[in-house]
């Protein structure tokens, strides 16, 4: 029964984004000197509070007719985005500013973008998947050209509007082909139909062209085509947003799409996902190997991520979803850091990408030579840092499943990828150095590098327990439905 008030309820966070996305519009066209920063720390701070709105109740409820879920997966996932969007916001500010292109629509998008991503974890419903997915993905293609002056940044707009209109399509044709089989859009009623009856071809069809569309939304191979180019055309804070909150509302989509309207078909997509996980982890290891920017070096590195966080996801288990969500939040954590510092790599004439300007940073910014090196032996996943214990999670739940030879790809892929994170870690301790990078960055941004560096160290001892209760927490939400069903 629908509940209007009780659903309204529920939906506050993205509610106050909503109003205060529009005010800030209104605002900044009124207003004719340049409030941006202000604006910005406006959003952040309405982040902050749609994140401390977010509640669930005991039992979850589904709201507007079945269409959200505000249960504790619903929770975690959009307390987890809404923190990482006003993060991204806060890190953008100086950069913007000396760069020029400070102007309040990128703040009003980074809020779009958000309210797009609260639904999309929320979802139960394939409409209100789509119109989630597609209010994310414009604000993104549009923040992706926000340097209009910028070849590169124009064509990592055009390439991802074109790739990601593709994956729209495939979205689409997806949803119509499992509505025609089984009657209807919302997750429950599609599980119940895939469940009692044989699973005709068409279901499957359907069930394959949903997954690619997702799967593009992550950047899991073989769908990582445009990764690259966009992480490297777009403005740094843009790459770091669209590195962190996109990723992982999109595999919070993929866990409750797979698990809550697919739970009879696990032999069929699990297969697919295996397929996925394993492709992404190998072309992100290899790929990243022959890379000399470090904005493309993370894109690679970041389609490998997405593949070992799709082996929680390949498992089907509840431990499973216990350990993708787990992995997604400790990435988000590493990978904002990670660009914080990539925005301390600034020179006079501007901002230095390549690798080897790292050279030599250990004599020339020792403290910020430590932040990159903790991060980038944390994304590796060595010990004790905390991405080892991301890893060691999806490892576990794959091993626990009876995915022996993803666990070998899982651990294989991992050795490589050591070597290209190591190989950046030696250019900054070993290599001549090269000319100082400026010290003029803002605060938010050195807190960020400084602080994200201070948690992967310690999140062994104070991180790990809290991120791990939460998720499974998380998971077990998910797990009911399969039961009843």
């Amino acid at each position: 029964m629908i509940q209007p008030f009780a659903d309204v309820q529920l939906l506050l966070p993205e509610l106050l984004l909503s109003i205060v996305a529009m005010v800030l519009l209104i605002v900044g066209a009124l207003i004719k000197r340049d409030i941006t920063r202000e604006l910005s720390f406006v959003a952040a701070l309405s982040l902050l509070g749609a994140a401390l709105l977010v509640r669930s109740p005991e039992e979850g409820f589904v709201i507007f007719g079945g269409a959200f879920a505000t249960d504790e997966f619903a929770r975690f996932g959009r307390i987890a985005i809404f923190v990482t969007a006003g993060l991204a916001l806060l890190l953008s500010n100086g950069f913007f500013r000396r760069e020029k292109l400070l102007r309040p629509e990128y703040v009003v998008l980074v809020l779009l973008s958000s309210i797009g991503m609260g639904l999309m974890v929320s979802a139960t419903d394939l409409i209100a998947v789509y119109l989630g997915v597609e209010l994310q993905s414009l604000c993104v293609y549009i923040m992706a050209t926000l340097n209009r002056d910028s070849k590169r940044s124009t064509e990592a707009g055009l390439k991802y509007f074109v790739l990601g209109a593709l994956s729209s399509g495939f979205l689409l044709y997806g949803a119509s082909l499992i509505y025609g089989f089984t009657g209807s859009t919302q997750f429950a009623d599609i599980a119940a139909s895939s469940i009692v009856t044989d699973s005709p071809v068409g279901l499957t069809f359907g069930l394959i062209f949903f997954v690619s569309a997702l799967a593009f939304k992550v950047s899991a191979a073989p769908f990582h085509m445009w990764t690259p180019d966009v992480y490297e055309g777009s403005p740094t804070p843009v790459t770091a947003f669209m590195a962190a909150a996109p990723k992982l509302a999109g595999m919070f989509l993929f866990g409750r799409f797979l698990v809550q309207a697919f739970p009879g078909l696990i032999d069929q997509w699990q297969p697919v996902i295996w397929i996925i996980s394993a492709a992404s982890m190998i072309v992100g290891a290899l790929s990243a190997l022959v890379q000399t920017n470090i904005k493309r070096l993370m894109a690679y590195s970041s389609i490998g991520h997405m593949g070992y966080a799709l082996i929680g996801l390949a498992a089907g288990t509840e431990t499973g979803i216990s350990s993708m969500a787990s992995y997604m939040l400790i990435y988000m954590l590493m990978t904002l850091g990670t660009f914080a510092c990539i925005l301390m790599m600034r020179r006079p004439e501007g901002m230095a990408e390549n690798i080897t300007d790292l050279s030599g940073l250990s004599q020339t910014r020792p403290a910020l030579a430590i932040a990159f090196s903790i991060l980038f032996i944390s994304l590796a996943g060595i010990p004790p840092f905390i991405g080892f214990f991301a890893k060691f999670f999806v490892f576990t739940a794959a091993v626990d499943a009876g995915l022996i030879i993803l666990a070998v790809v899982a651990v294989v892929t991992s050795v490589i990828a050591t070597f290209y994170y190591l190989s950046v870690i030696r250019t900054i301790w070993f290599a001549e150095p090269t000319p100082e990078f400026v010290t003029d960055q803002d605060a938010s941004v050195r807190m960020t590098a400084s602080g994200s560096a201070i948690l992967v160290t310690l999140g062994t001892i104070f991180l790990v327990g809290p991120i791990a209760g939460a998720a499974a927490v998380a998971a077990r939400a998910l797990f009911p439905a399969v039961v009843g069903g």
